[in-house]
């Protein structure tokens, strides 16, 4: 795989697995991020899900991922990417099936943000984004 050049978009588990679980990444993800020349992003709604599912006890990492979330970023070159309304009315807008507002949401900004989307999540492929996995 030569260098990615199109900006990437992390999904919440991409970022989570990069972060403490790097074997769990798809030999093609880990290559697109360490190979990427263009920016790599995540997502408002990323920390959201993250904090959430911390919170209701669904998602086990330690506190110091969800705490310092935005030094951990920061020191691994990624970008932070706001929720904006245009996002959010097209994530909402979507006919598409999939029940996880997070990821709807993550879609829709790699859509309207011309992003490619790195998740595993299958259901995602119904999706009008790039998604590489």
């Amino acid at each position: 795989m030569g260098s990615v050049t199109s900006p990437l978009l992390l999904d919440t588990h991409c970022l989570l697995w990069w972060l403490a679980e790097p074997e769990r990444l798809s030999s093609t993800a880990t290559e697109a991020i360490h190979r990427s020349t263009a920016e790599i992003f995540v997502s408002a709604a990323t920390g959201w899900e993250i904090a959430t599912k911390k919170r209701l006890g669904k998602l086990d990492i330690p506190d110091d991922i969800v705490a310092e979330l935005p030094a951990h970023l920061g020191e691994q070159g990624f970008t932070p990417l706001a929720v904006e309304l245009h996002h959010a009315l097209r994530a909402g807008g979507y006919s598409q099936s999939h029940g996880d507002p997070f990821d709807r949401m993550l879609a829709a900004q790699a859509e309207l943000e011309g992003l490619t989307l790195l998740s595993n999540d299958q259901a995602l492929q119904t999706f009008p984004c790039n998604l590489l996995w």
